[in-house]
C-alpha cells in the first residue's frame, strides 16, 4: 500500500444470549511481511462444545497456512480457498470421532502491503466493502432464504425476519464439499472500510446503517457500537456476535 495510507482495525466478540461462545475472530499480522494482515471470522455450531471445537479449527488453520504463506509468490485466492477446504477436511475428521455434529462458517480478508485485497466465505458470516458510507458489495449467504432473494421471491428486509432464516444450505464440515467464493479488491484507497462478521451482528442491521456507523467512528468504537445495538435489538434472544472492521485512511500529518 502507498505510503500515504494507513490501516485501523479491531475486533468484537460477545457471547450475546446464548450459554456457550462459539464464534472466532481474529485479526492477524504476518509474521515476516509488514502490512499483509488476514481476518477471519467463524460461526461454529453443533451442541455444547462441536461448535466452538469447529471454530477453533478454522482459526488454527487460517493460522497456520497464513504464517506459512509468502505474499510476493503465493497465490492469495489460492490460500484463501486452501484454508476453506483444509478447515472443512479437519472439521470432517472431528466429526467421526464426536457425538456432536461440529459445523462452522468461515468468512475472511487478505490485504497485501500494496493495498490489493482478496476474501472468501462459505456459510452466512458476512464480509461487506464500503467506499464512505456507501455499500460497494458483500458476499451472499449461502442460506435458504438468500436463495429465495435472488429469485425475486423474499426481500432482503423480509428475508431477514423469514422463519426458516438460520437455514444454511452449506458451511464447513458437511457431508458435501463447501462452495468457496473468492473476491478481489484491486487497490484499497482512503475511504475504504472491510467488515467481517457473523449473522448475530449482521441480522441486526440494514446496509445503511452499517455504511454510517463504520464511516462515522473508529474501527474499535464501531465494533463496540454494534455490539451493543445488536444486543438490545436481539432483546433477549441474541446469537453469538463477533466482528472485525478494518479501514483504510489518510495519514494525517502531525
Amino acid at each position: 500500500m502507498s505510503t500515504g495510507f494507513r490501516i485501523s482495525a479491531s475486533t468484537g466478540i460477545h457471547k450475546g444470549d446464548r450459554e456457550y461462545q462459539q464464534d472466532q475472530v481474529a485479526l492477524l499480522k504476518h509474521a515476516r511481511v509488514n502490512g499483509c494482515l488476514m481476518a477471519v471470522v467463524a460461526d461454529g455450531m453443533g451442541g455444547r462444545s462441536g461448535g466452538r471445537k469447529a471454530s477453533d479449527q478454522v482459526m488454527l488453520t487460517a493460522k497456520q497456512l497464513f504464517d506459512s504463506y509468502a505474499p510476493e509468490t503465493d497465490d492469495p485466492q489460492g490460500l484463501l480457498k486452501q484454508i476453506v477446504n483444509e478447515a472443512h477436511m479437519v472439521i470432517r475428521l472431528t466429526a467421526i470421532s464426536a457425538e456432536e455434529e461440529p459445523h462452522s462458517t468461515i468468512a475472511t480478508i487478505l490485504i497485501h502491503p500494496e493495498g490489493d485485497c482478496y476474501w472468501a466465505h462459505a456459510g452466512d458470516s458476512r464480509i461487506y466493502h464500503f467506499r464512505g458510507k456507501k455499500l460497494v458489495k458483500r458476499t451472499l449467504d449461502h442460506s435458504y432464504v438468500q436463495t429465495l432473494v435472488n429469485k425475486g421471491e423474499l426481500t432482503e428486509e423480509q428475508a431477514m425476519v423469514h422463519p426458516q432464516s438460520n437455514i444454511l444450505l452449506s458451511c464447513l464440515g458437511t457431508e458435501s464439499e463447501p462452495p468457496v467464493e473468492t473476491h478481489t479488491i484491486s487497490q484499497l484507497k482512503p475511504g475504504d472500510a472491510l467488515m467481517v462478521c457473523s449473522d448475530g451482528v449482521w441480522h441486526y442491521f440494514n446496509n445503511a446503517e452499517l455504511g454510517t456507523v463504520i464511516a462515522e467512528l473508529t474501527p474499535r468504537e464501531a465494533t463496540e457500537f454494534l455490539i451493543a445495538k445488536a444486543r438490545t435489538r436481539a432483546q433477549g434472544g441474541g446469537d453469538n456476535l463477533s466482528v472485525a472492521i478494518i479501514k483504510v485512511e489518510h495519514l494525517t500529518k502531525s
